[in-house]
């Protein structure tokens, strides 16, 4: 392994640590299919693997440079991002209380409303954004986790991290943060006081399109991590080698994909912010943005791929914008190389918290005056 103490993260990520197969010298790691390994002949496992669930040659790498580029103690890949998120929720016990954002993602938002209620966790949503509502719903020595997303889905609210984590900390809880949108490039939790960070890896680590996973780093590898990867290995929420290896890839190029479009979501943002026929644009690069000086001092070289558009004429203007698009395109999903574009209400139903005249967009690695382009005819006179 090359010596890696003075390479920038972005070198990090296109090394991939630098790792080179020591049976074929290759550059590129091998994709290991085997599910099952040969025991010594006393019936021990000196190797460190016996059977694929719990954890695939395969998972190395990436979990090692994710580690690396969080500066974190551990890393696991997990089959997406809702198994990543619900280990960690799993690995409370019944009765614990937890604290989780209005505004997040609506998936994980639901789950903890229906099966982590009825399993038994105890769960307040607050407005994350506010440390003075953080603090009021801690319930100290009763919480056990604090979970936070920023910048925070559809809207893109800032959670000042490393208030939140103190409060946190102070009530007895652990804190984890969705990073998913800040992609390991934008921002790093753990150094702001996160105990946990968590990735929807099929967004912007993978940046492909092409792979469902997720992935939890840790700070320290103590008690409650442990459980987390007996949650893993005994629910099977594992990601598949050839997924694993796609992983990788992607974050090779993780550096320069979110660069770009960082680069052109702020362009957009600009571009549409005084535009008539658009009411809000919601992009923590925007003064205008109530979380515009939390992201100015938690996330480093740019504000993000995403932001949202709020449509003047309301919920069926937007609608019909998003009809009319040639270039983005309307899908769910964020992060890929693609730009995409969605009315976010629609998606998530009844009581979302999402404005009905909001379209939320993800920029890609387009030339970013085509995208201002097309989105602009599609919003029409």
């Amino acid at each position: 392994m090359a010596d890696q103490k003075s390479w920038h993260p972005a070198t990090l990520a296109a090394q991939g640590l630098g790792w080179v197969d020591e049976a074929t010298k290759a550059i590129i790691p091998p994709i290991h299919l085997s599910t099952t390994y040969l025991r010594d002949p006393d019936n021990q496992y000196r190797t460190g693997r016996s059977y694929g669930r719990p954890g695939s040659p395969s998972f190395d790498q990436p979990e090692a440079l994710l580690t690396r580029l969080e500066g974190g103690a551990a890393a696991l890949l997990f089959s997406s991002g809702m198994a990543a998120a619900t280990a960690a929720f799993l690995a409370l016990k019944p009765g614990d209380h937890v604290v989780a954002p209005k505004i997040m993602y609506w998936g994980l938002r639901k789950w903890l409303m229906t099966f982590a209620t009825e399993w038994g966790l105890a769960v307040d949503f607050v407005d994350a954004d506010r440390s003075n509502a953080i603090e009021a719903a801690l319930r100290p020595g009763k919480t056990k986790l604090l979970w936070l997303e920023s910048p925070a889905n559809p809207t893109w609210a800032l959670t000042d991290i490393a208030a939140a984590a103190a409060l946190g900390h102070a009530a007895g809880a652990r804190v984890a943060v969705d990073s998913t949108v800040a992609a390991a490039v934008l921002g790093h939790p753990i150094a702001l006081g996160a105990d946990i960070v968590m990735h929807s890896a099929t967004k912007y680590l993978n940046g492909h399109t092409d792979v469902i996973a997720g992935a939890l780093v840790t700070a320290k590898c103590d008690e409650f991590w442990e459980r987390i990867v007996g949650v893993r290995a005994m629910i099977g929420a594992i990601l598949g080698p050839v997924e694993a290896w796609l992983l990788l890839r992607g974050m090779r190029t993780l550096h320069l994909r979110v660069a770009h479009a960082c680069r052109s979501a702020q362009t957009i943002a600009e571009r549409f912010a005084a535009d008539p026929r658009v009411s809000h644009v919601l992009y923590p690069g925007l003064p205008t943005h109530p979380g515009h000086d939390i992201a100015c001092r938690q996330m480093i070289g740019g504000f993000g791929g995403m932001l949202s558009v709020r449509v003047a004429r309301g919920e069926m203007a937007a609608i019909s914008a998003a009809a009319r698009v040639k270039l983005w395109k309307r899908a769910t999903s964020l992060g890929g190389v693609e730009s995409l574009i969605e009315h976010r209400a629609s998606i998530e139903g009844a009581g979302t918290p999402a404005p009905s005249d909001l379209l939320r967009l993800s920029v890609g690695i387009e030339d970013a005056q085509d995208l201002i382009a097309d989105l602009d005819q599609a919003l029409g006179n």
